[in-house]
């Protein structure tokens, strides 16, 4: 039996991103409607058995790694649970999460515990007033700088902070960010915004990219390449000398890096997508409930996986019809 996944362009697959709710507690202007969407239903959503079948058949074909993802992840319940059933599987190495941090602080030991050894956590201000007006959710910063601590009390390693960059919004606290860097052995990426139908307006007005960010920096101290901390990601790496941190940079936009994609992403509702935009989707939970064989159909979303995304700055029409980020994962 193979134990390598490939795409038809060449490249390898080991990473498995799996959306476990579509919710999400906060509302971040460049992810998500401030009324929130039609949620799912209870009997739409993949239960933590089916995740877990569906990551077994995968590590038998090639699957390395995992990240669990939403909307916001923590607001799924129990996913401790999930966490364990996930980490007994043969095959699979590491098991990473992304999350805002609002309700860390209380699950961090538990999660580690099951088997999640890195986080992402997303934070796009410093600043109380501009954290709430982001998230549009009253008291935010303080909620996810305690679940930070706590992540960095419970030992998750890597550490990574991501900052969705957007001029006119937080683009005058690069300089602070980076500086996290050199304090803390947090791990900063400036993060591109990307387009979807609810952000057009913010992603053609306010968009800033990687390359800005970085000569900002620059301006306060010098920075030198690194090779960066664990993970399965597309960031490019720098830091101060002597920081105890990175630096990294993620370019969707202005720097394609899909020529280097290692993963696929399954829906909190059981679709298998091979991008995260486009229309190009496999329905895998029918067939899962069906007790049917998922191989094949895992093999055809590998040969259909694009070359690359098709994303323009401010217009929809590469996203495939995708309204918020947090339909598919992130």
């Amino acid at each position: 039996m193979t134990r390598e996944m490939v795409d038809g362009f060449g490249r390898r697959i080991e990473y498995l991103r799996i959306s476990v709710t579509d919710k999400c507690n906060l509302r971040c202007v460049y992810c998500m409607p401030e009324e929130g969407l039609p949620w799912l239903r209870r009997d739409e959503i993949l239960d933590y058995e089916e995740i877990a079948e569906v990551v077994r058949v995968m590590a038998e074909m090639g699957l390395k790694r995992l990240r669990l993802t939403g909307g916001e992840p923590l607001v799924r319940k129990d996913l401790p649970r999930l966490v364990s059933l996930l980490s007994s599987i043969p095959g699979i190495e590491d098991i990473a999460l992304s999350t805002n941090a609002v309700l860390l602080a209380p699950m961090a030991r538990s999660l580690r515990d099951g088997g999640v050894t890195r986080v992402n956590i997303s934070l796009d201000t410093l600043r109380p007033d501009r954290a709430d007006a982001i998230a549009r959710r009253p008291g935010t910063l303080a909620r996810v700088l305690k679940g930070l601590d706590a992540a960095e009390a419970v030992g998750f390693e890597p550490i990574k902070i991501n900052v969705v960059l957007m001029r006119g919004e937080n683009d005058d606290e690069v300089a602070d960010f980076a500086e996290l860097s050199r304090q803390r052995p947090l791990h900063v990426r400036f993060i591109e915004v990307m387009p979807t139908e609810s952000n057009l307006e913010l992603s053609a007005s306010n968009f800033l990219s990687c390359d800005e960010a970085l000569a900002a920096v620059s301006e306060v101290h010098a920075l030198e390449p690194v090779p960066g901390p664990p993970g399965n990601g597309p960031a490019t790496y720098f830091s101060f000398p002597g920081a105890q941190g990175t630096i990294g940079v993620i370019t969707p936009m202005s720097h394609n890096f899909c020529s280097r994609c290692n993963r696929m992403r399954l829906t909190a509702d059981g679709q298998l997508r091979p991008c995260l935009f486009g229309t190009i989707q496999t329905p895998l939970r029918d067939a899962l409930r069906r007790r049917e064989d998922l191989r094949p159909l895992i093999e055809e979303t590998l040969r259909i996986k694009p070359e690359k995304h098709l994303l323009v700055q401010g217009s929809s029409a590469g996203s495939g019809g995708l309204v918020a980020l947090s339909q598919t994962g992130g």
